[in-house]
C-alpha cells in the first residue's frame, strides 16, 4: 500500500537525482526554479508580522477584544493579504522581500483568482502546507495548479 500511495503523490517515476520542477518543465536553478523551504519560512513570517501589525495598529487606536478574537484577527489578516497579493501580484509581501512568487504550473503565468481562493482556503487548514512532493509542491498548490518559483526580479539589497 505505502508504494501505492507513494507511486500516487510523486507521479510518474523519475531518477532520484531528478532536480525539483523538471518533471513541470522549471529550471533545476535560477529565476523559474522551484524553491525550498527556507526562502519560503522567511516570507511566511514577514507575511506574519505585517499581519501582526495591521492587526496590532486597530487595538493601538482603541479598538478592545479578548486575546483569542486578537489571534483570529491576525490569521484573517494574514489570509486576507495572502489571498489578495497573491491573486492581484502573484507574490506577498513576504514572498517579494524572499525574492519568490506562485506562478501556475502549467504555463508560467498568474494563477485565476478563484484557483487562488482554493489555495488559500487550503493553505489555512495548515495540513497541505507540510506535505510535499518530489516537486516541492505543497498539496495546496497541486490542488491549486501553482508551484512557488525564484522570481526573475529579486529586490535590492536580498
Amino acid at each position: 500500500m505505502g508504494r501505492a500511495l507513494g507511486g500516487w503523490l510523486e507521479g510518474p517515476g523519475l531518477p532520484r537525482d531528478t532536480p525539483p520542477g523538471a518533471r513541470l518543465g522549471l529550471p533545476a536553478d535560477g529565476p523559474g526554479s522551484v524553491v525550498g523551504f527556507g526562502p519560503r519560512i522567511v516570507a511566511y513570517l514577514v507575511d506574519a508580522v505585517i499581519a501582526n501589525l495591521l492587526v496590532g495598529v486597530l487595538f493601538i487606536v482603541g479598538l478592545d477584544a479578548a486575546a483569542d478574537i486578537r489571534g483570529l484577527a491576525v490569521y484573517g489578516a494574514f489570509l486576507l493579504e495572502e489571498f489578495l497579493l497573491v491573486a492581484v501580484a502573484g507574490q506577498t509581501i513576504g514572498m517579494r522581500l524572499a525574492g519568490i512568487r506562485v506562478i501556475r504550473a502549467r504555463d508560467g503565468a498568474r494563477q485565476s483568482w478563484s484557483w487562488i481562493a482554493v489555495r488559500t482556503l487550503l493553505l489555512a487548514l495548515l495540513v497541505p502546507a507540510f506535505i510535499w512532493d518530489r516537486d516541492l509542491r505543497g498539496t495546496h498548490d497541486r490542488a491549486a495548479g501553482t508551484v512557488v518559483v525564484r522570481d526573475a526580479v529579486v529586490p535590492t539589497g536580498a
